[in-house]
């Protein structure tokens, strides 16, 4: 796939030339790298940071990887290759590979234990393997080269001889689930059975009646006492509603629909499947992000949605994608695409700046410019003390030309619209195919179908819920107003019956180069409300124009936001602006609004992350309210896609407007 697109190759090319240069500087910075040359007897010193440090390097890599598979580039390259051959120095004889070990075996800080696998509630080692076997797969793909990849067996292997089954074995699972899902990625390089059998055995084991360390009051991983923090505290086939930690849960929930997928257990069909209901029906955000409490990074209620301290962070966003596209894979549904979708153009986007250098860890959908709900910060930050993030969105966003398409027997799905070539193979025969669009700016999709000879097979071309009837594929949110706008599908220029089965408008016929598909997306803005027990959002209205979720910043609106009233009559015009914030389309119309003195906030404050930053503070009350009789004037209203806010400097923002 390649593309030619102008809203995601620019994206996609500034995390290669700067993202992932910057995070790789500030890996060296930090000691993350030269961790590695310590354990492997390359340097002098002692470990430097968290127990999860690696990572941050493995993610970088497999981010590397991907954007040398987009572009290739020799230094890059060039410079991957130094910083495995300290990987692969850091590896002890038989496989074990985790560098706040080896590197201070005399110095062990807390949380990794007496002995290797002590305390697997919070040591990470299985969560390191985990993103070290994910780069691995990605560099080989990428590279052909076995250097990472031969690391990575070796330290399965080594897993996979010590957990399991039977006497002999050692009874365990991660306290942090992603090996699960990086085990799979091996079963299918590999097809060595033993990958997939590990992954569904850690699964297995959460909420088995292991015995998990309690940990004293005060004690910072006190937090894991509690087993729905990690997922826990019942079997995975019997959890059904999303609790705890939502990036655990989400990297869970994608090792387990690799397993229905390949296994073809429906027990754990039907058990993902429950937790996705829960999630995309009573706990997501209109950005498609997920986890509304900063405290343990965690979910909230059923319903429990607050915009000010609501979490959102952008590793789980990420997360939510990689569940969703598992979804889709496992049962060609459209809706789990739709998500998908929604949880890219906003959720994860918002995540990092558009010069590549700033990141959020959370993403809230409101900010009064006061509260530090970034690590300390009210805006943008270059880095984290905690830096899973901003290694998660370089490895993501190279990784998205690989969810354009899909394939099952002869049928081709066109999931997503991203200007760009691509040749598939498709049941023996090579299918060559372009996309000419604009979207997410404009819903004109040109489709240009070469095969390398004519014939029959079928063209699926998804239909998002929000061109259709609804903004997501549940009652969580719904359009306020009645909308009869048509999607147009056209062949060769004639219009054709979109015959709509799971999302998808099937097209079956003959085809011979040069067939031309065009689908024409309604593209207004429209109006969105929340289901009513969504407290903090009775009384507010937000808007979307096709995949982008659009707020209110005060640059644009005379410095203030959250003092705006969106009435039901008033008309949204989109306006391109190419010289702002990377070329977007705003919304602009007449509205009202209110003296900043008329809105005040109710409601008890959440308590802060207890695992954050020393300088997060703890939150003010997240609901806002207006008061009665508050006089409002005229005011010309201005909206900006979510994922472009705060880029100019930090001030109040707003999804969701008073109705």
């Amino acid at each position: 796939m390649k593309l030619t697109d102008g809203f995601w190759a620019p994206r996609i090319e500034t995390n290669r030339a700067v993202t992932i240069p910057a995070i790789f500087k500030k890996c060296e910075e930090t000691g993350r790298i030269d961790n590695f040359a310590i354990a492997g007897g390359l340097l002098k010193g002692e470990y430097r940071g968290e127990r999860y440090n690696d990572t941050d390097v493995y993610k970088t890599i497999e981010g590397a990887s991907y954007s040398l598979m987009v572009h290739p580039d020799p230094e890059l390259d060039r410079y991957l290759d130094g910083v495995i051959a300290k990987i692969a120095a850091a590896q002890e004889p038989d496989g074990y590979l985790y560098t706040p070990r080896t590197a201070s075996p005399g110095k062990l800080q807390p949380g990794i234990g007496a002995e290797r696998w002590a305390e697997l509630a919070v040591s990470h080692e299985l969560y390191n393997a985990g993103h070290l076997y994910e780069a691995a797969a990605a560099h080989f793909l990428a590279t052909g080269k076995r250097s990472l990849l031969d690391v990575a067996l070796k330290n399965a292997d080594l897993v996979a001889r010590t957990f399991g089954s039977g006497p002999a074995k050692k009874q365990g699972f991660p306290g942090h689930q992603e090996i699960e899902l990086a085990l799979v990625k091996l079963y299918r390089l590999t097809g060595k059975a033993a990958y997939l059998d590990l992954a569904k055995y850690f699964l297995d084991q959460r909420g088995r009646g292991l015995k998990l360390i309690q940990y004293p009051p005060g004690n910072r991983f006190a937090i894991y006492n509690d087993p729905t923090q990690i997922q826990a505290h019942k079997p995975v086939l019997e959890q059904d509603e999303a609790v705890g930690h939502a990036v655990r849960l989400t990297y869970m929930a994608s090792g387990m629909a690799d397993v229905a997928a390949l296994t073809g257990d429906r027990a754990y069909f039907d058990a993902v499947k429950k937790l996705w209901e829960n999630v995309a029906g009573k706990k997501m955000y209109l950005t498609g992000g997920i986890g509304s409490r900063h405290d343990g990074e965690r979910f909230g209620d059923n319903y429990e949605l607050p915009n000010l301290t609501g979490y959102l962070e952008t590793c789980a966003s990420i997360g939510m994608a990689f569940w969703n596209q598992r979804m889709f894979l496992l049962t060609g549904d459209a809706a789990y695409l739709d998500v998908m979708e929604r949880v890219m153009y906003n959720g994860v986007l918002s995540g990092v700046s558009l010069d590549g250098t700033l990141f959020f860890y959370p993403n809230p959908l409101e900010s009064d410019g006061k509260y530090k709900f970034n690590k300390g910060r009210a805006g943008r930050a270059p880095w984290f003390g905690v830096a899973c993030c901003p290694g998660n969105v370089s490895r993501f966003l190279p990784s998205v030309p690989g969810y354009v398409y899909a394939t099952r027997g002869d049928i081709l799905y066109v999931n997503l619209f991203i200007a760009g070539e691509a040749k598939i193979d498709l049941a023996g025969r090579v299918v060559s195919i372009r996309q000419e669009t604009r979207y997410p700016w404009d819903g004109k999709v040109g489709i240009v179908v070469d095969p390398e000879r004519e014939g029959e097979f079928a063209l699926h071309v998804r239909v998002p819920g929000w061109a259709r009837t609804s903004p997501v594929p549940t009652d969580l949110y719904r359009f306020d107003e009645r909308g009869d706008a048509k999607v147009a599908v056209r062949v060769n220029g004639k219009a054709v019956d979109m015959n709509l089965e799971n999302g998808f408008a099937r097209i079956r016929r003959v085809w011979k180069k040069g067939d031309r598909v065009e689908v024409v997306f309604p593209m207004d803005a429209r109006r969105v409300i929340a289901h009513p027990s969504v407290k903090d959002d009775a009384g507010f209205v937000a808007v979307e124009r096709g995949p982008l979720v659009y707020c209110a910043e005060a640059p644009d609106n005379g410095g203030r936001a959250l003092n705006i009233v969106l009435p039901d009559k008033t008309a949204l015009r989109p306006e391109e602006r190419a010289s702002l914030l990377g070329g977007i389309v705003v919304l602009a119309g007449e509205a009202l609004a209110a003296d900043p003195a008329a809105v005040s906030r109710v409601g008890e404050a959440v308590g802060k992350d207890a695992a954050a930053d020393d300088e997060e503070e703890t939150p003010p009350s997240s609901r806002r309210v207006l008061a009665p009789g508050a006089e409002l004037k005229p005011h010309r209203l201005v909206l900006i896609p979510y994922y472009a806010w705060a880029h100019r400097g930090e001030g109040e923002m707003a999804v969701w407007l008073f109705k």
